[in-house]
């Protein structure tokens, strides 16, 4: 019995090596034309059981231009960033070139300019954005130009969007409920802190927190939220105020940004008597602090699931950008703890 053909075979035949063919076969990463036509060649060559398939990669594919506009450049919006490039230059059915912005400020007005001034230059957008009218409006109006809109993490109030992917804010703010009253050390205050209430999924997630602990933890006393813009420094000094004033505090919950505010500041408070804390994603930062047990939780999104489903709508999106609005995709956040990192 004569052996097929194998992949080392067809390398040695077409001199490229064992991970050009495997990029030819499936367009994990560009290769010059020159280059798969004689992979190609070799194949029909040598009788290469996947010559068919490789011959199929021959054929173009159409080229789409994906934006997407996040907020803060700090570290959970860069490993988001990556794994959005890694999405659109790996989808196997477009030739995909991603076109990453940031946004470092909360200003609806700056992000409908960055939004019209994106939409144009792309074949479908995803934006991280605050609901705001400014921000409605600038997507509108890019739908009715023919650019499909995605939100991100955060919806907003508009009906035009071509969907949206993220966390399941209700769940989020339930299961720091839970954590928080089942973990703290006594009855007491618990602090609140939000990045922004135009952020519906942080509002949702607040609400949700306070549901919960109205229905089966009533017995603790919920702070008015503060917000912090997702900024780190205003985290900070907003959790050493906290601390400092109220002796009886028990817990804290961020539902947005700011967790390097908030290990900064718990870490400060030494032995102080323990705080639960309940924030959100997984950085270096956040890693260290649950090893050590000054964060409790981490409620991660899972960026890399995301990323890959959002590539995959705006790819429809883009082939048909009059269609229907696609089901919004709402995940369960992951579950961050000592034990499980």
């Amino acid at each position: 019995m004569v052996d097929r053909p194998t992949i080392f075979d067809l390398a040695k035949k077409a001199g490229v090596s064992v991970a050009t063919v495997d990029r030819v076969l499936n367009r994990r990463l560009p290769v010059r034309a020159d280059t798969a036509r004689r992979v190609v060649a070799a194949a029909e060559a040598i009788g290469f059981h996947a010559t068919e398939l490789l011959q199929s990669r021959l054929t173009e594919l159409p080229k789409r231009r994906f934006g997407f506009l996040l907020q803060k450049h700090d570290a959970f919006y860069q490993m988001f960033s990556d794994e959005l490039i890694a999405a659109t230059k790996s989808a196997h059915e477009i030739e995909g070139k991603p076109i990453l912005e940031f946004i470092e400020e909360l200003e609806p007005a700056i992000i409908a300019a960055r939004i019209r001034q994106l939409a144009p230059k792309v074949d479908a957008l995803a934006v991280v954005a605050i609901d705001y009218p400014q921000v409605n409006e600038a997507v509108e109006w890019a739908t009715a130009q023919g650019t499909p809109c995605f939100t991100l993490l955060s919806g907003i109030s508009t009906y035009v969007c071509a969907g949206h992917l993220g966390i399941d804010g209700r769940r989020n703010g339930r299961i720091a409920g839970w954590t928080i009253s089942r973990l703290a050390r006594s009855a007491g205050k618990i602090g609140i802190l939000v990045g922004s209430h135009r952020y519906l999924h942080q509002e949702l997630s607040e609400i949700s927190f306070r549901t919960y602990m109205r229905e089966h933890a009533p017995q603790f006393q919920l702070m008015e939220p503060i917000v912090n813009l997702d900024d780190d420094a205003i985290a900070y000094e907003a959790i050493c105020k906290m601390t400092k004033e109220n002796s009886d505090l028990v817990g804290i919950y961020v539902s947005g940004g700011g967790q390097e505010g908030l290990v900064r500041a718990l870490r400060e408070r030494g032995a102080a008597p323990k705080i639960v804390a309940v924030c959100n994603e997984l950085t270096a930062v956040t890693r260290e602090a649950l090893h050590d047990g000054v964060v409790d939780v981490s409620l991660g999104t899972p960026i890399a699931t995301i990323s890959k489903r959002l590539v995959e709508m705006m790819i429809k999106a883009a082939a048909v950008p009059d269609g229907p609005r696609l089901a919004p995709l709402l995940l369960p956040p992951d579950i961050l703890i000592s034990e499980n990192i």
